[in-house]
């Protein structure tokens, strides 16, 4: 494996595949870290690593609060210390999932995470003492509330390497904390997890479904991913319609140029049905709006407001209808 500055992370994450017994997707890691972090394909990667390396040391008597809207950590820092912190942070910019309180710094990211969190968490099955994969989970926001609500092992695949560094400074902070070291970020996407795993409880898919050009075979891979019994969290792009109804915008939807297919919750909830899911349900389906997805200090390119039609919210700069999120919620067969 190429040589890191995250040692103590990538050991982490190989104890954790060890007391878990996922020895066969263990022996893949090297190479799927290696790839994710290659810094000949991301140029801006020993940036990245410089920053999680100079940030200042945490004290061990730091506070640290997985279960609110904030991740938070508290701790005092001298202030130069908390000024660097601050900066440090800064350059990893944009910060797009949140929001978090690190030792002073407060980072508003672009998305309002804990919103999302707030529509799901209850609907779903209780996560205490659950194994989790969180499917393009940016840099772990989710995955660390996940953790605050009892998981016993959370794992966030995302393959871009500046959330695995984003995700490597907040767990600088986080330190040592019980809670925490359940969670693990691993830089992949979907189709590097072993072909017919069946071995998580809990499934999250959360804002990727309409970025994938085969839709259903995202669906079976998360299908193999779960155990028998296990349940899927799917949140995704929506349109208005019934079971036949289905948008495939042109070359962008909202500015986006990587969107394929936008189906009604009808049409999800079949496709679901089809692929071997079962009790496939909608929990929450809504519009999204600027309190939820805005531009800020953190995040300072466009941002929804910039993709809506300025004359029509309810429609984006490409005449399609302005965005809808649904949640859907089912199980993979027990048999």
């Amino acid at each position: 494996m190429p040589h890191t500055i995250l040692p103590l992370s990538h050991q982490a994450l190989y104890n954790a595949f060890v007391e878990h017994g996922l020895v066969d997707w263990l022996a893949r890691l090297p190479q799927q870290l290696a790839d994710g972090l290659d810094r000949k394909r991301h140029g801006d990667l020993p940036g990245w690593e410089s920053a999680v390396a100079k940030l200042p040391p945490i004290p061990a008597s730091r506070t640290v609060a997985l279960d609110r809207d904030a991740v938070t950590v508290e701790a005092e820092l001298p202030p130069g210390d908390q000024a660097r912190a601050h900066s440090l942070l800064r350059s990893l910019m944009p910060w797009r999932k949140g929001p978090y309180s690190l030792c002073g710094t407060d980072i508003d990211t672009e998305w309002r995470s804990d919103l999302k969190w707030q529509r799901v968490q209850p609907h779903i099955s209780p996560l205490a003492g659950r194994r989790v994969l969180d499917v393009g989970g940016g840099n772990g926001y989710h995955g660390w509330r996940m953790a605050g609500e009892g998981a016993s092992f959370v794992l966030v695949i995302d393959p871009s390497p500046r959330f695995f560094y984003q995700f490597q400074a907040v767990r600088h902070f986080i330190g040592d904390h019980p809670q925490g070291n359940r969670v693990h970020l691993l830089p992949v996407g979907i189709e590097d997890v072993p072909e017919q795993l069946s071995w998580f409880d809990t499934v999250f898919s959360m804002g990727v479904f309409y970025h994938r050009r085969d839709p259903l075979g995202h669906l079976m891979q998360l299908l193999a991913a779960l155990r028998p019994g296990g349940e899927l969290v799917l949140e995704t792009l929506v349109v208005e319609g019934d079971e036949h109804t289905v948008l495939m915008p042109g070359e962008r939807y909202a500015q986006m140029p990587n969107v394929y297919f936008l189906p009604s919750t009808q049409a999800l909830c079949h496709w679901l049905s089809r692929c071997g899911f079962e009790n496939a349900r909608v929990v929450d389906e809504a519009l999204t709006t600027s309190e939820e997805q805005r531009r800020t200090d953190w995040m300072t390119f466009q941002s929804l407001n910039d993709f809506l039609d300025p004359d029509d919210a309810s429609l984006t700069v490409e005449g399609y209808p302005a965005p809808r999120r649904a949640v859907i919620v089912a199980q993979r067969p027990a048999r």
